[in-house]
């Protein structure tokens, strides 16, 4: 792969991994909960689902896509279906997580299922994959240009929130999010349970538009 077209590739995987979303409430919401290592492994575990998908766009997830629309419909109604859980845990924890810290705590374990899990239940990966990093893929690209394509977003993904994580991991900066955890609780349960209402009603716009 040209240094050229890495360098597009590597600014596109850097500007979808900072733009804000469901996954940048996860890393926030377990690093508040847990401390630096819980926000670090939702991160590293966050890339690995980033991974699965973009090994699924380089073996053909557009044309996959294209083919099997019920399929891609079926995918993104379960994964908004695991958002909105997530999103009304954040608001059930409220106020309460921050009057009573073992309510809002968290632990590693819990960071690397729901790290993976939210990646892959994001809709707006799948279509980020399909619409961005699919033009990055040629039919006669090698199987290294294509694990290159792998391993670049995902490092990218796994470094900014890692990232993320520590930065907000600080002694200062963890103690005042921990004082307004009630306020995060809630901005993240309005996050989660928005995306998660969109991509329904796109799916039942979308049925209707046929």
């Amino acid at each position: 792969m040209p240094f050229s077209l890495w360098l597009s590739l590597a600014a596109v995987c850097t500007a979808g991994a900072m733009s804000p979303g469901p996954s940048l409430a996860l890393v926030l919401r377990h690093t508040l909960g847990g401390g630096r290592a819980p926000g670090v492994v939702a991160g590293l575990f966050h890339a690995l689902g980033v991974g699965f998908y973009a090994l699924l766009t380089v073996l053909g997830l557009g044309a996959l896509m294209a083919r099997f629309p019920l399929l891609f419909e079926g995918v993104t109604v379960v994964g908004a279906g695991y958002l909105a859980w997530l999103g009304f845990k954040a608001l059930r924890a409220g106020r309460a997580a921050a009057l009573d810290p073992a309510l809002g705590a968290t632990t590693r374990r819990q960071a690397a299922r729901e790290g993976v899990l939210v990646a892959l239940a994001n809709p707006k990966l799948i279509l980020f994959f399909i619409a961005l990093l699919s033009q990055f893929v040629q039919p006669d690209m090698s199987l290294a240009a294509r694990a290159i394509i792998v391993a670049t977003a995902m490092m990218i993904d796994g470094a900014w929130y890692v990232l993320v994580a520590v930065a907000l991991s600080q002694s200062r900066v963890l103690e005042w999010l921990r004082l307004r955890s009630h306020w995060i609780n809630r901005f993240t349960g309005v996050i989660l349970l928005g995306l998660a209402l969109r991509v329904v009603w796109g799916v039942m716009a979308g049925g209707l538009a046929a």
